[in-house]
């Protein structure tokens, strides 16, 4: 971290510390399978979460197979993502939960999917949620997607009501990456009072070049990312300033939402774009700069 960053901890209130090193302390660290990802994973600690996203071009296929070599060690905590628009059929998902259980996974992350056709009989997260219910398996975690700026196909009404017929169904919920905290907490505070009890995992994007993030920041931020980037005309100065981006500010604007348990922050999710070692060096070092402060 650079001189200016590293001041992060000092200028937070004291109260605020402990909860946000605990919170990137059990953070879970999302890759993507990609050549030679495998021997990024090193700098990742023993015991460490590693999310592996399932993508439209590479298919389930990719995700579990890096999952069953990534397990061979067991040094990490495996979450594969399921994507429901990629399961073609019931043979099918039971094949995936097969090959999940036969790894000791005890947490999966079932997103949508996106991918403009399905390919079978599950067009959304939530059908496939409810396949696995009447399939059974031995999984003890199962995440699900939450947006805190919206979605450009569904109203906010009809998002908190998705997450309120995916509760019963999931044990937690991975917010998509966003630039605005206050949004975050607002929605926190939204869907808390929807009585939406699923531990929240906040989406952070972790040490990434700049034009990428900033790409995918627009691409993604189906909400509000775009015109609250429009309107930030500093951070934008800042994210063009700088090689990398790193969540510093972001981490510290969340400071209040992280120490308030009716907000139900379990921790962070950091978006790595496959930047592993650069992200889990600022993760340790601020981890390490909160506890010391």
């Amino acid at each position: 971290m650079d001189r200016a960053r590293a001041i992060l901890p000092e200028v937070l209130a004291a109260g605020h510390r402990p909860h946000l090193a605990r919170a990137l302390r059990d953070a879970y660290l999302e890759v993507f399978p990609s050549h030679g990802i495998e021997a990024r994973l090193e700098f990742l600690s023993a015991g460490a979460y590693l999310a592996i996203t399932c993508s439209p071009r590479r298919g389930i296929e990719a995700t579990l197979d890096l999952a069953e070599r990534v397990s061979k060690d067991r040094r990490l905590r495996l979450v594969p993502h399921v994507s429901a628009r990629l399961v073609r059929d019931e043979a099918h998902l039971r094949d995936v939960l097969a090959r999940l259980e036969g790894l000791a996974v005890d947490s999966v992350f079932v997103p949508g999917g996106d991918v403009s056709r399905p390919a079978g009989r599950f067009g959304s997260a939530l059908e496939l949620l409810r396949a696995m219910a009447e399939i059974g398996h031995r999984i003890a975690d199962v995440g699900v997607t939450a947006y805190p700026e919206g979605h450009p196909l569904l109203s906010e009404q009809r998002l908190d009501a998705a997450l309120a017929e995916k509760q019963p169904l999931a044990t937690y919920m991975v917010t998509q990456m966003c630039f605005d905290a206050g949004a975050i907490a607002r929605w926190l505070a939204r869907v808390r009072a929807a009585e939406i009890a699923l531990p929240a995992w906040i989406g952070l994007p972790g040490v990434v070049d700049r034009a990428k993030l900033l790409a995918t920041a627009l691409r993604i931020g189906v909400g509000e990312s775009a015109r609250f980037l429009a309107s930030k005309r500093e951070l934008v100065a800042r994210l063009l300033s700088r090689r990398h981006y790193q969540p510093d500010d972001l981490l510290g604007a969340l400071a209040e939402a992280v120490e308030d348990p009716a907000k139900g922050v379990a921790g962070f999710h950091l978006y790595s774009f496959n930047r592993i070692q650069e992200t889990e060096q600022w993760r340790t070092a601020m981890v390490s700069a909160l506890g010391a402060a």
